[in-house]
């Protein structure tokens, strides 16, 4: 509180405070001291334990209540990170609601009790879901400040997105702004750069706001960042405005962030503010940053709080009394008290609601809805012209949809595009797309598989449909990140109120004759484990755009796996099955009936399953083969009744046999079917190693037709 008083002067002068009146100098004290208080109230009640986690905000007030001045709720866009307490306090979050995030209420409108405290998120707000990975939020705002541009060119998309589930969530403006922050130690992290690259390239209304308190944890900034300062790092990012401003200090964040968003508004470029603050408290209550900072370091920094500072400049500008500064302490702790009793008796989420949103609850890919009669036109196609093929007729269907990767476009260049044949990505499955379409639909990422997903799940939050393309499933790790635990996540954890339906096409798989290590992989179920998140790999070019149309369609994240090596067989070709069909997933094909073994399978290995049917067949050996077609949600009622009628199962995949997908089906088959099984459940599967360059050693480490007829044969005489 402060201490010394000095009369109201008898006229205001605005202009020295950068034209804030009065009543804003004191909202902005009023609400960084509600922050700070609310901090110090659920550090009270972590350890009562009435809450269970808790991470403050304290010493970043001044530069955050600024940021929410400058900015608009419910008009700009906000990414957020943990200690944004005042932000969203200045953007309307209530203390109530905040109180409700740290109980965990079903009413806590971040998350219904699924995230901790200080991970925010309100709809009404604009306030985008964060999660607690660093850096993974500066992508995602490059993608939603995309969606600010794509909207101004395809006005048609936003009615579409606004038409759509989760419609009524969508909204956009001509001179909207996309905030998004981190620490200091989040620009250490690639996809802060990455993001940044793309930002400046496209001339993005993105404002970065780094809040730099010197520490990561306990990591000072001198070992972060080299030289100790991101803003002089990042100086020569082109059309990039770099404010670097006192963040304790509200008044001087305030005129930064000022700045800062009319670039952005004006459509100059993105804006970078780099505030110094201060971080008073350890980095969370499991942290005691006295094992890593001395007592003068620490005195030192509490000189420098932002709070007392502008209470005191209050009253010596004669803004406010001590009285009057007391009335809107006590007002605060008041508001506070009720927000927590109000808080601690609110209702707990119901045990079942954890299965609530994983998925859409608005579109079922499995439903009937997706059940559709191929109506034939034209050629034979190969899968990969089909893909083609079904983008083109989706593409004009809805103008959400946008088309990017490494290498999908015609040419980026497209004042050569009218002498060339264009590449159309590197197994031409996105050829043409640019040419109809245009540049603005279909476009060239960096070579930065992090990027194209990360921006992906930005757009799709804003109701656009991306459709991606990640070249090789061998370098699909570097999105890892963002797929597990930002794309997969978002509608679950925050409670249905975001989304992002996006699809990711990865061309997958061996028996290349070359492919080695880096152009063979597999590893499928790895993304089949991850809730959220639909699996799909078809074996055939009629499936493939079947299925694919489901994945476009559809309201949830897919991951939409190509078989290198089906892309142009002769024997998968189908000619074109109409603009309107569609496969419902979780539905599998009966590729060949038979009574004696039931081979399960999908992807490639499909055809070295036909193979092997027809070679057992002329031995009098009846197998039934079913192709998944999806591997998330796959069609147990189909395997059941395969199984119930051969009373033997063989998975064959081509995955590495050890912790395959295959050990999922047959631990289901043992647990569920036991009782029906005449011999034990079989594996054919990839060895437990890598996929060799040299042909003979690949034929001897992935799954062929001979190890199915052996492993069937086996099966049968047991």
């Amino acid at each position: 509180m402060p201490t010394q008083t000095k009369a109201k002067s008898a006229k205001f002068d605005a202009g020295k405070y950068h034209g804030l009146d009065r009543d804003a100098l004191v909202r902005i004290y009023r609400t960084m001291f509600l922050s700070r208080r609310m901090d110090d109230r659920e550090i009270q009640l972590k350890r009562q334990n009435k809450i269970y986690f808790q991470i403050s905000g304290a010493g970043h007030e001044a530069v955050l209540v600024a940021a929410g001045m400058a900015l608009k709720a419910s008009h700009d866009w906000f990414y957020p990170y943990y200690r944004d307490r005042a932000l969203c306090l200045a953007l309307g979050v209530t203390p109530y609601e905040m109180m409700l995030e740290g109980v965990g209420a079903k009413d806590d409108p971040a998350s219904g009790g699924r995230q901790m405290p200080s991970h925010w998120g309100h709809q009404k707000l604009n306030i985008v879901s964060q999660s607690s990975p660093t850096g993974t939020q500066f992508l995602q705002a490059v993608g939603a400040a995309e969606a600010s541009v794509y909207y101004e060119q395809f006005p048609k998309a936003f009615e579409q997105a606004r038409s759509g589930p989760l419609g009524g969530a969508m909204n956009h403006h001509a001179d909207e702004v996309v905030y998004v922050s981190g620490g200091e130690g989040a620009t250490s992290e690639g996809e802060f750069f990455e993001s940044l690259n793309t930002a400046s390239n496209k001339r993005l209304p993105v404002l970065y706001l780094i809040e730099d308190n010197g520490y990561a944890i306990s990591v000072p900034v001198e070992v972060q960042t080299a030289g100790g300062s991101i803003s002089k790092l990042v100086a020569n990012y082109p059309d990039l405005l770099i404010e670097e401003c006192d963040g304790t200090d509200p008044l001087a964040s305030y005129a930064a962030m000022s700045r800062a968003t009319a670039h952005c508004r004006a459509r100059k470029g993105p804006a970078l503010v780099h505030a110094h603050v201060t971080r008073p408290y350890s980095h969370s209550l499991s942290d005691d940053e006295k094992l890593y900072r001395c007592d003068a370091e620490r005195e030192d920094e509490a000189r420098r709080d932002p709070i007392p500072k502008f209470g005191l400049f209050l009253v010596r500008e004669g803004i406010l009394e001590e009285r009057e500064v007391e009335a809107l302490e006590a007002d605060v702790e008041r508001e506070i008290a009720e927000g927590t009793d109000r808080a601690l008796a609110a209702e707990l989420p119901a045990k079942d609601s954890i299965y609530q949103w994983v998925y859409s609850p608005d579109v079922d890919p499995t439903g009937s809805q997706f059940e559709a009669e191929p109506r034939i036109e034209g050629e034979p196609k190969t899968m990969v012209e089909m893909v083609s093929a079904t983008l083109m007729d989706e593409m004009g269907r809805d103008e959400r949809i946008v088309v990017f990767g490494e290498d999908v476009a015609d040419c980026s260049r497209e004042d050569s595009l009218a002498a060339l044949k264009g590449k159309g990505g590197v197994f031409k499955a996105t050829a043409g797309l640019q040419r109809k379409y245009g540049a603005q639909r279909v476009f060239n990422s960096p070579l930065a598989e992090a990027n194209i997903v990360g921006r992906a799940i930005g757009m799709a939050t804003r109701g656009m449909k991306p459709v991606v393309e990640i070249q090789f499933f061998d370098y699909i790790w570097p999105a890892m990140m963002q797929i597990r635990d930002e794309l997969a996540t978002m509608r679950w954890r925050s409670a249905g109120t975001f989304k992002s339906p996006l699809v990711i096409r990865v061309a997958i798989g061996g028996y290349l004759t070359g492919g080695a290590i880096y152009h063979s992989q597999c590893g499928e179920v790895t993304f089949t484990h991850i809730p959220g998140l639909r699996v799909v790999m078809a074996s055939s070019a009629l499936d493939t755009c079947g299925l694919l149309r489901t994945a476009i369609r559809s309201d949830d994240p897919v991951l939409f796996l190509e078989h290198k090596h089906l892309y142009r067989q002769p024997y998968n070709r189908s000619a074109y099955p109409g603009a309107d069909f569609t496969i419902p997933f979780g539905k599998a094909r009966v590729v060949r009936e038979g009574t004696d073994a039931t081979i399960v399978t999908y992807g490639a290995v499909v055809h070295r399953a036909e193979v092997a049917a027809a070679e057992l067949a002329r031995d009098g050996v009846s197998a039934e083969i079913l192709d998944l077609r999806t591997l998330s949600p796959y069609d147990w009622g189909a395997i059941e009744a395969s199984v119930r009628k051969t009373n033997r199962v063989l998975i064959a995949y081509e995955d590495s046999l050890s912790w395959g997908y295959g050990a999922e089906i047959a631990a289901c088959v043992a647990d569920e079917l036991f009782g029906e099984l005449d011999a034990p459940v079989r594996r054919v599967a990839a060895t437990d190693t890598f996929c060799a360059y040299q042909p003979k050693l690949e034929d001897e480490i992935l799954p062929q037709t001979e190890d199915i007829v052996r492993a069937v044969r086996e099966l049968t005489a047991y």
